[in-house]
């Protein structure tokens, strides 16, 4: 929900950008003024005053969200992931995926993932993690830690996986967020997103800047936009959130994979190997090694 760690490649919006995107607002109402000496963006940001400011209104809408995802003891979600990649020409295609979500708290986690790639399936059996390719029926397992935040960092540092939406399913969503936030304010209402009133803001840190709709009455996440400062040609990621369900009673076997438990098992590592001090990449067009069999 925070969107701090909503996509991998986000890095730093820092304060220059954030001074960007609020100096174009008040640079708008500027140039209303006085029309007849239009500034240049370079101008309007170097001369109209900005305050990073943490609206009420705004943080009390995250808490509120915060609050009632880290209540639920079970909960179950689906999320379509919209990411922008640049093409050869140079304008992006978009890329999506869909991920259905099921949670228990403490330490049970099921996401299933279909889209434009490979389908894919994680489990957090709360004894195990496993990542599971159906298209190339391999498996990956690992002893899990116990809870699903610790499952989720192990899992990053292990095989560099992520979930574009961990930030909804971790216990303290505003928690991991409110130390790095630097700009929050509201926006207005939508009765488009999700087919519900939502509550717009828009906040950011160093590293994102993130525009989210959060439904009125219910305080869930519908959709979340976000730009990283450290990507130059400014790419959406687009997260839509749906079908929510909390506090729903899960069959205990929700959490497990007949086809996972009898497939090939490969190691549970970082897709990009890291090779030993020394050591040089193989070169293009040499045979790789292929992935040892346990």
């Amino acid at each position: 929900m925070t969107g701090t760690r909503l996509i991998l490649r986000g890095a730093a919006l820092g304060i220059a950008g954030l001074v960007a995107v609020a100096g174009g607002r008040a640079g708008a109402q500027t140039r209303r003024a006085k029309p007849a000496a239009k500034p240049t963006p370079a101008a309007a940001a170097a001369t109209v005053p900005v305050t990073l400011e943490l609206e009420p209104r705004a943080i009390d809408i995250l808490k509120a969200a915060s609050a009632t995802l880290a209540a639920a003891r079970t909960m179950r979600f689906t999320a379509v992931v919209s990411y922008e990649n640049p093409s050869l020409l140079g304008p992006p295609l978009v890329y999506t995926t869909r991920s259905e979500v099921t949670l228990q708290r403490p330490d049970k986690l099921r996401v299933i993932t279909t889209g434009d790639g490979p389908p894919a399936e994680f489990y957090d059996t709360g004894t195990q993690l496993i990542a599971f390719a159906p298209a190339e029926n391999l498996v990956a397992v690992a002893d899990a830690p116990p809870t699903v935040d610790a499952a989720l960092a192990k899992a990053y540092e292990m095989a560099a996986m992520y979930f574009p939406f961990s930030d909804v399913i971790v216990a303290d969503p505003y928690g991991d967020l409110a130390g790095s936030l630097k700009l929050a304010f509201y926006i207005g209402q939508s009765k488009i997103v999700g087919g519900t009133t939502t509550d717009m803001i828009a906040y950011a840190t160093d590293a994102v800047f993130v525009q989210a709709w959060i439904g009125a009455d219910d305080k869930l996440p519908r959709r979340l936009r976000a730009i990283y400062a450290a990507d130059p040609a400014q790419l959406r990621h687009d997260l839509e959130l749906s079908d929510w369900q909390l506090d729903v009673a899960i069959a205990p076997d929700a959490f497990a994979s007949a086809r996972a438990a009898s497939t090939t098992r490969i190691d549970f590592a970082r897709p990009d190997p890291m090779l030993p001090p020394g050591l040089t990449p193989p070169t293009a067009g040499k045979p790789t090694t292929p992935a040892r069999k346990k």
